[in-house]
């Protein structure tokens, strides 16, 4: 009998992914090319419905950002740092007055070297898809998208520094 060895369909590398998140939905999708790879329910910031727009309003963002960082060692068991604020954002900041020119500058510099952007500017920052942490079973977050830590496992070991985000409402 000859039979053939089944050859499993291999994985996308990291930055063949991307991320779309529906705010109203719940749920992060994770896609390869227009095929959806996985589909995860998520948790957001108590002020879900806002665009994240001032530190310390506890909304998530809307708009196009990429993962720029991996933290193996959260307090929220695994996590992603997404690149909020984006230039959108920073144009904004600038014109209301929230920040200087310079941390505009300092924004825009690091988004076009695919860098972490400032993160403690009167915008906030600090805005993550990360696990529930141990023990956590709290309703919300301040900003942030949290999955179940078994699905935070598998995205975090799917993606990379780079892929790109898109937060919809």
């Amino acid at each position: 009998m000859n039979s053939k060895p089944v050859t499993p369909t291999p994985k996308p590398a990291p930055n063949d992914y991307r991320i779309v998140v529906a705010k109203q939905a719940r749920r992060l999708n994770l896609l390869s090319g227009s095929r959806l790879e996985h589909g995860y329910a998520i948790v957001l910031g108590r002020n879900s419905a806002a665009d994240k727009s001032i530190e310390g309003d506890q909304a998530t963002p809307l708009g196009e950002f990429y993962i720029c960082a991996k933290n193996p060692r959260s307090k929220y068991f695994l996590s992603l740092c997404i690149s909020y604020p984006n230039a959108e954002d920073a144009e904004r900041g600038l014109t209301a007055g929230l920040i200087s020119a310079d941390e505009h500058r300092q924004i825009l510099d690091a988004l076009r070297a695919r860098r972490m952007p400032p993160q403690h500017t009167r915008l906030g920052g600090e805005i993550y898809i990360h696990g529930r942490g141990a023990g956590d079973d709290s309703d919300g977050t301040r900003g942030c998208i949290a999955l179940n830590n078994d699905d935070m496992q598998d995205l975090y070991d799917r993606v990379g520094i780079g892929t790109a985000i898109s937060i919809q409402e």
